[in-house]
């Protein structure tokens, strides 16, 4: 149960290719990356990954229009029926042809997927019980070329398919006797959208070209007239033709226009226009590109009732159009890369572009003319990341070119170490000062100075505080860095070149350089310091790991010899252990004080390297030169993560020397290395499939050059990336772990919820037993047995009972076992409770009462101390920023409670002065009657 880690997150990336959608409500995006689903939350800021992926990447996606399911297509043709409810797949099925899109009609009950040159509608799945989830109803054919868009009318009447052969063709969903199809031309380009008017068979078709044509229909929807069942005629018996002749005589009626058809008048101008067939007329025709620039229209929307149409452009221009009138709104550019996918959500604010080369996607609100989002996750290799102390925050680097602050179109180019909060899944800010590929990245101890190392002969340091670039560390002689750490007081910056063999020491106090440590005769691979001691290990491959006392004149404490050369070197957290991965696939231990070797892991079968498609050996003979390339501790020290140029991620338990599990980080066949064995389907005469050039552009320009043209690309290649995993970082809480992957920033945690893990259980520790407690008001008795059975609901609803004056005495009497596991379920509930001030009354409580204790096992109670603090911070950071923006109203709320204090004070203190009057004239009448009776 301990390393049950499961699939939590994707970032790092927001959109890599197909079609945008919005949920329902219009306040959300569902955007597919690579083979999984993003849906960003546009309310609260949030992004969620779905926990499910195709086995090659997602195409087109497909939204019901209740907003519960979604079909799934990737590049294949294999499709996935998905519940965006429960987040689970309900049905696999395979097209066997790659689809170009696919579209819900809007009443739900059909959807239509095209493939080629064909049009198939099939059942809606769920509005009927059938053992096949997708049933086909019929199949359409009519364009040449392949089919690229689809729209339905809103009574789900009929439907329009847009084709590369610049037709388009109106289709009936029923059998209407005056609609069976109908064919479009007037385009000289792809069709890239067609959309129907709203309540109408009104058409807009535009072109790739930049060509919009207006087509009116001469037929309302109400016009559709239903072809009659073509069924053999019924004889009559014996006795019923006389009855028939009788009735016919009585429903017909003479007059002077027509006869009568089952008893209702129909006149000779009603039936002619039965008979018509629906037909279409170009109403008007109007061009975008109208400066004659070769600007290909590469994605199209259409809002009906607001009648907008919003087209995006190959140079990352977009434009608002109102229709029919093709009124201009807005004209804008945001970005210098095709847009390749434009949505528009329920209410017609918000409209979302997405551009796949750049990885970028963003929501425009086109009424006030501001970004609602705005993202850009890494488009090309991820090369390492760091998490803050806190956990609260992911830093990465990589050797990728943004655009400068994601969206301008300035085109200066940086490599950008960006920093992303865990909670929401989404990047906050990008530091762009870097002219080559970020190497290598880490935080300081404090949590708000990100330091990183680059190729383009700097280290740099960021503040989180003021987002900028306050230390710049050079050396004497230009060296490309490859590797970096800080120290534990965050004061010493090293880092190691690749060309010199050199480490450099710098002063983060003064960004002076204060000495250059040489004695390797190989790259420097890996540094990381001790975080106890001032002691630093530099692994590097000239076979040693070498350890450098900071303290007597950076000198060389050990040098400890290695098997092969060196890849990478990490510290256990409390310093007692070294673990170094090297090139013959093995991770040693070592003792750093004694400098001997404590035990090795040999992995490179656990690896388990996939075959490229050009190798032309098997994956068992590939993996012979592969090794691990990243190590991380875990945060209790009893374990290490290993990752490299492979799909898996291996866990190894350190004192028994053994597997523990192995996590497959991705199932993406787009990638390469991703076979075990040789495939003969893709070997022809002339040799692999992967080695013959298949020239396809990605839709900007002409994707075969000829003679004479304008655009296109002599030196467009298609290749596939590596899987690969570049740097692994356990959560300081021991919660999660994260990878920067080919596919992204992938985050695995536990998902406590699902786990039922019972501690010394006995048939009496029953819930009934629990409640019994409490009725009785035996607290302490109640957490007692709540725990030993371990369901958080319980544990819960046993915790929030307590009184909270009874907090104290019940923590006093806490057996110290179940001290710890309740201060971890108190920093688990603490993160997501509105209960803050109850809570930290036990947390309180508990360090304050056990807190030597607690010191005593400081090494395996830090994480749940690291989780405490985790969401202690986090609840400040909402309350400090809500108390600042609500300071005067604070103020006036306190101000007003005093004057109103000091009000009713006064009119208490009246009311007593009140009393005291009437008693006193009570008394002064008393003896008033006195004195009358004497004189009497």
């Amino acid at each position: 149960m301990k390393f049950a880690y499961r699939f939590s997150n994707l970032l790092g990336a927001v959109y890599r290719q197909g079609n945008l959608n919005f949920t329902r409500d219009g306040n959300a995006v569902i955007s597919p990356v690579g083979n999984r689903i993003s849906v960003f939350d546009l309310k609260n800021n949030t992004s969620e990954t779905l926990p499910f992926s195709t086995t090659k990447n997602v195409t087109c996606v497909g939204l019901s229009p209740d907003g519960s399911l979604a079909i799934v297509v990737d590049e294949d043709g294999a499709a996935v029926l998905v519940s965006l409810i429960t987040r689970a797949i309900l049905h696999h099925f395979h097209f066997h042809k790659p689809v170009s899109s696919i579209r819900f009609s809007p009443d739900g009950r059909k959807f239509i997927v095209t493939k080629e040159n064909v049009a198939l509608m099939y059942h809606a799945p769920g509005k009927k019980r059938e053992f096949n989830a997708f049933v086909l109803d019929k199949s359409y054919y009519g364009p040449y070329d392949e089919t690229t868009c689809i729209d339905w009318t809103d009574d789900s009447k009929c439907f329009v398919v847009g084709s590369k052969d610049m037709s388009t063709w109106v289709f009936g969903a029923e059998r209407w006797a005056n609609l069976i199809y109908y064919s479009l031309g007037g385009h000289k380009d792809i069709i890239v959208g067609c959309f129907f008017e709203k309540d109408s068979l009104d058409l807009y078709t535009v072109s790739q070209d930049g060509t919009l044509c207006v087509w009116e229909s001469d037929t309302e929807l109400d016009g559709l007239i239903l072809k009659k069942s073509q069924d053999k005629p019924k004889l009559p018996r014996q006795g019923e033709e006389e009855e028939e002749e009788e009735g016919e005589e009585r429903d017909k009626v003479e007059g002077e226009e027509g006869e009568v058809i089952r008893g209702k008048v129909e006149t000779a101008k009603e039936r002619e226009k039965k008979k018509k067939n629906v037909r279409y007329k170009m109403m008007s025709k109007h061009f975008f590109n109208k400066e004659g620039d070769f600007n290909n229209l590469t994605a199209a929307a259409y809002h009906k009732p607001n009648h907008i149409l919003v087209t995006g452009f190959a140079s990352g221009i977009f434009h608002l159009h109102e229709l029919p009138e093709f009124n201009l709104i807005h004209s804008l550019s945001i970005s210098d890369q095709r847009i390749a996918s434009v949505a528009i959500n329920s209410s017609g604010d918000w409209i979302s572009f997405g551009c796949s080369r750049m990885g970028q996607l963003l929501v425009w609100e086109w009424q006030s003319e501001s970004y609602v989002f705005k993202q850009q996750g890494h488009f090309n290799n991820m090369a390492s990341l760091a998490y803050s102390p806190d956990g609260q925050y992911i830093v990465t680097g990589g050797d990728d070119s943004k655009v400068k602050q994601g969206w301008e179109t300035s085109g200066l180019k940086g490599r950008c170490p960006a920093v992303w909060n865990t909670n929401t899944g989404l990047c906050f800010v990008t530091f762009t000062e870097h002219t080559s590929s970020v190497t290598n990245v880490t935080f300081t101890s404090s949590g708000f100075v990100i330091v990183s190392a680059s190729l383009d002969g700097t280290v740099r340091a960021f503040d989180l505080h003021r987002y900028r670039n306050f230390r710049t560390f050079t050396s004497p002689r230009p060296a490309q860095f490859s590797s970096l750490a800080v120290d534990a007081s965050g004061e010493l910056v090293s880092a190691g070149a690749q060309d010199s063999f050199e480490i450099f020491l710098w002063s983060m106090q003064t960004g002076r350089l204060l000495e250059v440590l040489a004695g390797h005769e190989g790259p420097v691979s890996c540094l990381c310091f001790s975080p106890v001691q001032s002691v630093l290990a530099s692994c590097s491959w000239d076979r040693t790991v070498r350890l450098w006392d900071m303290l007597d004149s950076w000198q060389t404490k050990e040098t400890l010899p290695l098997t092969s050369d060196g890849l990478a070197v990490t510290y256990r957290p409390d310093g007692q252990e070294l673990a170094v991965a090297t090139l013959n696939g093995e991770i040693s231990f070592w003792n750093p004080h004694t400098a001997t070797q404590n035990g090795s892991v040999a992995g490179r079968h656990d690896l388990q390297t996939g075959r490229k498609e050009t190798d032309k050996i098997t994956a068992k003979q590939s993996a012979k030169g592969k090794s691990f390339t990243s190590l991380c501790y875990s945060a209790d020290g009893e374990s290490v993560l290993a990752g490299g140029q492979a799909k898996f991620v291996c866990i190894y338990n350190i004192k028994e020397q053994m597997l523990i599990k192995k996590f497959e980080i991705s199932c993406n066949l787009s990638f390469d290395a991703m076979e075990e064995f040789l495939d003969r389907r893709k070997m022809t005469e002339f040799g692999s499939l992967a080695l013959v050039d298949e020239g396809a552009g990605d839709g900007d320009g002409v994707s075969v050059s000829l003679p004479g043209v304008r655009r296109g690309d002599m030196s467009s290649r298609h290749f596939k990336p590596e899987i690969r995993v570049s740097s692994l970082r356990f959560s300081p809480t021991g919660r999660s772990w994260a990878a920067t992957t080919t596919e992204g920033l992938l985050v695995y945690s536990l998902d406590g919820s699902l786990v039922f893990d019972p501690y010394d259980l006995d048939l009496d520790v029953t819930p009934a037993s629990i409640r019994k407690q409490l009725r009785l008001q035996e607290w302490a008795s109640a957490i007692v047995l709540a725990f030993r059975l371990n369901e958080k609901a319980l544990k819960q609803e046993v915790l929030e009972k307590v009184p909270h004056e009874q907090i104290p005495v019940v923590c006093g009497s806490l057996p110290d076992i179940y001290v710890e596991k309740l201060l971890g379920f108190i920093a688990t509930c603490l993160e997501k409770s509105g209960h803050l001030q109850f809570y930290m009354t036990w947390a309180q409580n508990l360090l304050m009462l056990h807190g030597q204790k607690l010191k005593n096992r400081s090494g395996a109670i830090l994480p749940t101390l690291q989780a405490l603090q985790k969401s202690i911070q986090r609840h400040f950071d909402d309350l400090s920023k809500l108390c600042d923006f609500n300071m005067y109203n604070i103020r006036y709320a306190v101000a007003l409670s005093k004057q109103r204090g000091l009000k009713r004070a006064a009119e208490e203190e009246t009311e007593d002065q009140g009393e005291e009057d009437e008693d006193l004239s009570e008394e002064m009448s008393e003896a008033s009657l006195e004195d009358a009776e004497m004189m009497l």
